[in-house]
């Protein structure tokens, strides 16, 4: 009993632990990984830091969200397939809550004319926050010449080509480079921390070939309601999206704006604008979208909306991950796996940089944001001040002085 009630206490910390990081994870995949870094290696100690950064490594060449599918595959070495489904939810529904909402207000309430302020203040903390993964992620990664040789290129190919297809690019580029030219000690002996059940992958790949036969069908068909259309236009885009939400909005942009016109320009960018600088995963952007869809639906089909676009977006990157993460502790004991993990990484980190410089842009010079992304750096770099009560200050800067 004295163990089970071990289990119990050290899973409800982990929920906990996770419930926190959906409140305090801003600026994207990119800042996600040295808040993870942060909270569950440093400060909480549920995975190594080797560990962690292969998890995100592998989660960089699967489609969907990098950062959600990094934290499931903690979750699951930690607890098991429960456990990870679970701190999946709670990671995902807040931040997409905050959009549904937003959605709802955007249209009946006009509530974007009052999200400008929080915009000002909360938008420059978000870079700071990207600016200071960058840098852990420089301190901890990169120690080689050729570590620091694929960050640079993966910065430059990012900055110079602004194209959804870079990231798969530069990653592949990575990976052969890497599989070439890094030598690693070869593993004595497998780490098998996970054994495979096929009782539970067999049914992760029904469901997956289930919902993409589904999708086809529903596809070709007029009779079903826009939400169910919603749920396969996303669950389409989640299978193809590689690089998570750097590449999410172009693609959602061309589709439900240019293409199907359920969004203006201006909703599609002050939700966008909105899920830049508020904590969670950047696919909780498809949650607004789906809301606005349908928006002369009232505010239930708004909701149901939101839900369809939320479920079809996650759902094969969850897949995936849950699928394949099985197989990972015999996969990462081959000496490829491990060469192509150096590669990966090291490009992670270009990433960083390049988005640090990419979300800079968007301040335009002004003095003031410049100055909370230098305070907001300085705060999470030199002082030990929790990420909560620095978004915290910056909340109630943006209430009572602009």
């Amino acid at each position: 009993m004295v163990w089970i009630t071990k289990m119990i206490k050290n899973k409800g910390q982990f929920l906990l632990a996770v419930f926190k990081f959906s409140l305090i994870a801003f600026g994207g995949p990119s800042a996600h990984i040295a808040m993870l870094m942060k909270e569950f290696v440093e400060k909480k100690k549920f995975v190594t830091q080797k560990e962690l950064l292969e998890y995100n490594a592998l989660c960089q060449i699967l489609p969907g969200p990098s950062s959600t599918q990094t934290l499931v595959a903690i979750a699951y070495q930690f607890g098991g397939l429960t456990l990870a489904i679970l701190s999946f939810l709670i990671w995902i529904l807040p931040s997409a809550m905050i959009m549904a909402l937003f959605a709802i207000g955007y249209a009946h309430f006009e509530l974007s004319n009052q999200a400008v302020k929080y915009i000002f203040v909360l938008g420059p903390m978000a870079i700071g926050f990207i600016a200071y993964s960058a840098y852990v992620l420089t301190r901890n990664v990169l120690g080689n010449r050729i570590s620091y040789g694929l960050a640079i290129f993966a910065i430059a190919l990012t900055l110079f080509i602004r194209n959804a297809y870079v990231f798969p690019l530069v990653l592949f580029c990575a990976i052969l480079f890497s599989y070439f030219f890094v030598k690693v000690p070869e593993e004595k002996k497998p780490e098998d921390f996970i054994k495979t059940n096929w009782k539970k992958i067999i049914p992760l790949l029904f469901i997956f070939l289930l919902f993409a036969i589904l999708g086809a069908i529903i596809n070709r068909t007029s009779v079903f309601s826009l939400p169910v259309r919603l749920f396969e236009n996303f669950y389409r885009n989640g299978v193809f999206i590689f690089g998570g939400g750097q590449v999410l909005a172009p693609l959602l942009y061309t589709e439900f704006v240019e293409m199907k016109h359920y969004l203006t320009t201006p909703e599609f960018m002050s939700g966008f604008a909105l899920q830049q600088v508020i904590p969670g995963p950047l696919f909780s952007f498809t949650s607004f979208i789906g809301a606005m869809s349908v928006k002369g639906a009232g505010i239930a089909g708004q909701l149901l909306g939101s839900l369809a676009a939320l479920i079809g977006i996650n759902l094969p990157g969850l897949l995936f991950i849950l699928t394949i993460f099985p197989f990972w502790g015999k996969l990462k004991t081959k000496k490829s796996i491990q060469s192509a993990l150096v590669g990966i990484n090291s490009v992670s980190v270009g990433f960083a940089i390049a988005a640090f410089f990419i979300m800079l842009q968007t301040i335009n010079g002004n003095v003031t944001q410049l100055l909370i992304v230098l305070l907001t750096f300085a705060m999470l770099n030199f002082t030990k001040i929790q990420p909560a009560l620095i978004i915290l200050i910056g909340l109630l800067t943006a209430t009572f002085l602009f």
